[in-house]
């Protein structure tokens, strides 16, 4: 059997193992989660052949989204930190309510609970942070490589991360930085009024969403750098579940792949919580692989930094986020949760 003929095989096998009745996926129910999960179905399902029938998607309420509409202002890293977000698909996983789930990468703990894996990473898009100002404010980009020395004097700025809240006072201490929570459509609705001077977001999001602002500006990651993760997705299914772990490892995108392993090992050796300002971003280059990690106090008063290279493997970039996170420590270790 040549290797085309064989993945036919592989695939049709697959369609005939999943397709007896339809693929159940869970998301969160918010507008961005389901048009990410809407728009990873429809790659999965164009890559087997398979029908759009052939996956349902259903909508969770998890413990954050609950915790969105008691209480806006409130940081998830006071809510329950990592896994607020997907503890309620992790359990409708294990239960067989669902038979994978589509995340936002960023939201998912680095630790996967016992009977998950993680199955596919899709084509990562924009992984920067995005400055949103309010439509009121003319802001002049035109003598400043970082949109953030644009802003007035004391602007106060929304966001609910504290990577972001972190890395805004590191760059402006003066800045009035204030905890904004709620779906993208909320969060972008606060600045109609004169409370807020603006507010940062993910373009993934934005984009996912194709509600880019017009005076929304994105933030160069080398000087704002992103969360570990961000733009891409993580799908989660069942490790005993072989068949379906092949079927989505169709779509895996090998370079997001190594990047976000990366990412995510610098991540979960430093701390891997909403606890911590931890901000790491991994980019390709040809064979080379390059990490930039940072790591910050809550108030922006301290920030360590290093960037390291390596082969642009999946091994590599394992060892790579372990060994950066090890080069911070050494440098700043009352900075990093026990």
């Amino acid at each position: 059997m040549v290797k085309s003929d064989k993945a036919l095989y592989t695939n049709a096998m697959h369609t005939h193992a999943l397709t007896h009745r339809p693929l159940i996926v869970g998301t969160r129910a918010s507008p961005l989660a389901r048009a990410q999960t809407e728009q990873f179905v429809k790659i999965l399902c164009a890559a087997h052949g398979w029908a759009a029938k052939q996956v349902e998607i259903i909508a969770l309420t998890t413990r954050g989204d609950a915790a969105t509409s008691i209480a806006a202002d409130t940081p998830p890293s006071e809510i329950g930190g990592k896994g607020v977000f997907t503890a309620e698909l992790d359990m409708a996983l294990l239960e067989g309510r669902i038979d994978f789930a589509v995340h936002s990468l960023k939201d998912l703990p680095t630790a996967m609970p016992d009977g998950l894996v993680s199955a596919a990473t899709p084509p990562r898009i924009d992984p920067r942070d995005v400055l949103v100002p309010s439509p009121n404010l003319a802001l002049d980009l035109s003598m400043a490589d970082n949109p953030i020395a644009a802003l007035p004097q004391a602007a106060r700025i929304g966001t609910a991360s504290l990577r972001r809240s972190a890395q805004l006072r590191a760059l402006r201490g003066e800045l009035q930085v204030a905890p904004v929570r709620g779906n993208i459509g909320t969060r972008l609705d606060k600045l109609a009024g004169d409370d807020w001077t603006a507010v940062i977001l993910a373009a993934a999001g934005l984009v996912r969403l194709e509600n880019w602002p017009p005076q929304a500006v994105a933030l160069d990651p080398n000087i704002f750098v992103p969360a570990a993760g961000q733009g891409a997705l993580g799908v989660q299914c069942r490790a005993d579940n072989m068949a379906l772990i092949d079927a989505l490892a169709a779509v895996t995108c090998q370079a997001t792949q190594i990047c976000v392993t990366a990412e995510r090992n610098f991540l979960a050796a430093l701390d891997g919580s909403c606890r911590t300002p931890i901000a790491a971003h991994a980019t390709l280059s040809g064979a080379t692989l390059t990490l930039h990690g940072r790591l910050l106090a809550e108030d922006g008063s301290e920030m360590v930094e290093d960037v390291c290279q390596a082969d642009a493997t999946e091994a590599s970039a394992a060892t790579m986020g372990h060994i950066l996170a090890d080069r911070l420590r050494a440098r700043a270790p009352h900075l990093v949760m026990d």
